[in-house]
């Protein structure tokens, strides 16, 4: 295939996952106590499309990746330092709440709204990339509902494996139920994947990787656009930690049917 792929990668990122999160009800609704200075990191999912995508783009000459994330411009900021040297990408941010209380629609509007003003994007031959789920905003359906809004019908979810013929047909390997993958074949572009956990393992950080997207991050972050999400649609009464108990009771002899229904009768109560 001669003209290769535009792939768009949707992640972001979501707090260290071995961070302790505490929710709180702040003034403009639910979110994380002290979210701007938990460390974070690329969510889990989004990095397994990005690596898949960094290979798609270097085995299809002419194809090039886009890494498109919303959130506070100074976490991205910090996040892209973590991973420019992982892959090369050109990053389209947008600033705005990376928070897990976002909804969907919201944020994939303003995702889609950001690769519609994409310059050089050509959607006819457009891979749209991203997690079938995320460590923060798990609703699993950011991807299809961007799609939708570019108008790619073709969409595969929990996809682990993708490869492309010499005549660039794709083939993908799609999670069903069952333990089982479900094939299919996709003439071309444009299409959506929304990954699982894909099968490549995390490229090495490579200094001459990362001297090249510096260039374009820096600017991209400065003038990344600002969203502001309404306030409107789901409404959290209180957020809390689950509470954690444990009640232990030493007893001697006690008939094995006798201990089960104590057990049941404990948990219906």
């Amino acid at each position: 295939m001669s003209t290769g792929f535009h792939v768009v990668v949707l992640g972001s990122l979501v707090p260290d996952l071995l961070q302790t999160l505490e929710p709180v009800q702040g003034p403009s609704g639910p979110a994380l106590k002290n979210e701007l200075m938990l460390p974070a990191v690329l969510d889990p999912w989004a990095a397994h499309a990005l690596f898949e995508a960094a290979h798609v783009a270097a085995a299809t000459p002419g194809s090039k990746v886009w890494l498109v994330s919303l959130g506070p411009k100074a976490k991205l900021q910090q996040l892209m330092m973590s991973i420019a040297q992982k892959v090369p990408f050109e990053l389209v941010a947008v600033d705005g709440s990376a928070s897990g209380f976002t909804d969907p629609v919201d944020v994939a509007e303003a995702l889609a709204g950001a690769i519609e003003k994409i310059p050089s994007l050509d959607r006819s031959r457009l891979l749209l990339f991203g997690g079938c789920a995320s460590a923060s905003r798990d609703a699993g359906v950011t991807v299809q509902l961007v799609g939708e809004r570019l108008g790619i019908t073709d969409q595969f979810l929990a996809a682990d494996e993708l490869t492309v013929s010499a005549e660039g047909v794709l083939t993908v390997l799609e999670r069903v139920e069952g333990g089982r993958y479900l094939v299919s074949e996709v003439a071309g572009p444009p299409c959506a994947i929304a990954w699982a956990t894909g099968n490549l393992p995390e490229p090495p950080n490579n200094p001459q990787v990362g001297m090249m997207n510096m260039r374009t991050i820096m600017p991209a972050l400065q003038k990344a656009p600002a969203i502001q999400f309404a306030s409107q649609g789901t409404v959290f009464q209180s957020v809390e930690l689950p509470k954690q108990e444990r009640r232990t009771r030493i007893v001697r002899d006690v008939p094995l049917d006798e201990m089960a229904r104590e057990i049941a009768d404990w948990i219906k109560g």
